[in-house]
């Protein structure tokens, strides 16, 4: 008898050679055994009623995609089977048929989280209730009023005392030319005793509409005070239920050892652990196995549905889990686990020659390899910064003027001191330098050219990926035009107008900018043997010679 959410394979697997060893969980790459149980959990996704409608892929517009996960298990008997999961809830419910339980059952209408998140809704009321009164409506208005009147005093006092000073002046400069002696004397000071009373005039009004404004200031004070309080009660409520949810998953290991979310984050450092910790479906599906006495064998996770307007999210794609929020916690659950070794970290241990496109005294410019840092990283540091280091002990600075990711290739350029360093950096910032990528979309563009403009930011819950954000992101715009179209696949030269990370990825990628990702980019589109982007032109001002100077780096690809 098989544990609940054990599935057969219906497929045919007996030619597929089972792994030796856990794939790279890491990897959006899945094992064969995982496509086959991905195929079959589509399908029956797809005669699920009502998704369609849920994940947007009814055509009506509503709905959004979500994760979904396959884990390949074996019995103790030694039948293979696979569990299915998804991240977060479906519709209300996290608990279906098919499907494993949530590690943490949020949703259960008797537990704590339910009852506290009742006690959130209810100051959540209160809190509306009193920003709606018709008496801070009221009062809010008062002080908008008087603060108007005031800027309207204000401005009427200080056109009427400009007024008075020239006729004052005029005034003095008839008294000099037509009066003498004591005359004079005591016509200049009644002038300067009128412009004294002005004054005091004119701080008497200023001060009567100021205290008009503070009193109506302390009236509204008096209203929002405790919408204040409230609010501040409502955050520490809040933060109190999340700790005590993420206190409740307690998520256990190949050798049953159990760490609880809080425990997993604070170890490195990180009090509050991302919204969602431990609700993802590869968490789930472990956690499932490890309870039944499932081996795992291997694992994958897709999207099904529309992406999220500011990810790039592929529907029936293939994803490694997030980075951010749930890397730490499946180095936990697979730490006993006999897991391949991360192939990107393997093949950046092969040597790389690093070849010199241009150098003179004051700078240099490479030809950075694909898979080759810039600077170095937290576990490797062979990088460029670091081999010029070694070939120019002597140079000073920071060296690099810019950067390119890991697995881009192309133009790098470098400076040897300070100086030339600030002044190369300063035409980055001011855009005065020209520079074209040549990258092959996975697919055939319809227009010949045009331009991308889709701010970005970093994904909080998974570095280093981007989102589209117009709210919070920064500018990123991108000339672009196609070189050529051949084999279902699109040739095209980037412009990039702003540099901001992975910017020309995800103007491939995302629906609003191409629609159409670099072949090979495993974060917004699909693994392949390298990422088909290569900064091939950068054209700068000498510092030195003030002229104009052109760097190529031969397409690799």
């Amino acid at each position: 008898m098989y544990p609940n959410h054990f599935a057969a394979f219906k497929s045919n697997i007996s030619s597929v050679t089972v792994p030796g060893r856990f794939p790279f969980v890491f990897n959006s790459e899945p094992h064969l055994l995982c496509r086959i149980a991905a195929d079959e959990l589509q399908k029956t996704i797809s005669e699920q009623a009502g998704w369609n409608s849920i994940f947007g892929l009814d055509g009506q517009g509503g709905g959004v995609g979500k994760m979904f996960g396959v884990l390949v298990v074996q019995a103790e008997d030694g039948k293979l089977g696979y569990l299915a999961g998804f991240s977060g809830a479906i519709d209300g419910r996290n608990e279906f048929p098919g499907f494993v339980p949530p590690v943490f059952d949020l949703l259960n209408p008797q537990g704590f989280f339910k009852v506290g998140e009742q006690q959130l809704n209810e100051l959540n009321t209160a809190i509306r209730k009193l920003e709606k009164s018709k008496e801070l409506e009221e009062a809010t208005d008062k002080v908008r009023l008087l603060e108007d009147e005031m800027r309207l005093v204000l401005t009427d006092w200080k056109d009427r005392m400009k007024v008075g000073k020239k006729e004052r002046k005029e005034q003095r400069t008839r008294a000099e030319a037509t009066l003498t002696g004591k005359d004079l004397e005591a016509r200049l000071e009644e002038l300067n005793r009128n412009s004294q009373l002005e004054k005091i005039d004119y701080k008497k009004a200023v001060s009567a509409q100021a205290k008009n404004v503070d009193q109506a200031k302390e009236l509204l004070d008096g209203l929002l005070n405790p919408i204040l309080t409230l609010k501040q009660q409502r955050k520490e409520q809040s933060a109190r239920l999340q700790l005590e949810i993420f206190d409740q998953f307690r998520l256990l290991n190949l050798k049953g050892e159990v760490k609880t979310v809080p425990e997993i984050f604070r170890a490195l450092g990180q009090e509050v652990p991302p919204a969602g910790a431990g609700d993802c479906a590869g968490p789930k599906l472990l956690q499932y196995a490890f309870q039944q006495n499932l081996k795992p064998i291997a694992l994958a996770e897709f999207w099904w549905g529309v992406s999220p307007k500011s990810e790039v999210r592929k529907h029936k794609q293939f994803y490694p889990p997030c980075r951010s929020k749930c890397a730490p916690i499946m180095t936990h659950m697979l730490k006993y686990l006999d897991m391949e070794a991360d192939p990107l970290a393997e093949k950046m241990k092969t040597p790389v020659e690093l070849e010199i496109l241009f150098e003179d005294e004051w700078l240099m410019v490479v030809n950075k390899p694909a898979q080759f840092l810039s600077v170095p990283g937290k576990e490797v540091v062979d990088s460029v910064q670091q081999r010029i280091r070694q070939m120019h002990p002597e140079a000073e600075g920071p060296l690099l003027v810019h950067r390119l990711d890991m697995a881009t290739s192309g133009v790098l350029l470098i400076a040897k001191d300070p100086v030339t360093h600030k002044e190369l950096q300063s035409q980055f910032i001011k855009r005065a330098t020209l520079k074209r990528y040549v990258a092959v979309l996975d697919g055939l563009l319809q227009e010949d050219g045009g331009a991308i403009d889709l701010p970005l930011r970093v994904d909080l819950d998974n570095r280093p990926q981007q989102l589209v954000c117009f709210e919070h992101g920064k500018s990123a715009r991108t000339r672009w035009e196609v070189i050529d179209r051949k084999n279902d696949r699109t040739r095209v030269a980037f412009y990039p107008v702003t540099g901001r990370t992975h910017q020309l990825r995800v103007h491939a990628a995302h629906p609003e900018g191409l629609n159409t990702p670099i072949v090979g980019d495993e974060l917004y589109g699909t693994a392949a043997d390298r990422l088909y982007l290569h900064a091939e032109y950068l054209e700068i001002v000498h510092p030195q010679t003030g002229e104009k100077i052109g760097f190529t780096a031969p397409l690799p690809f």
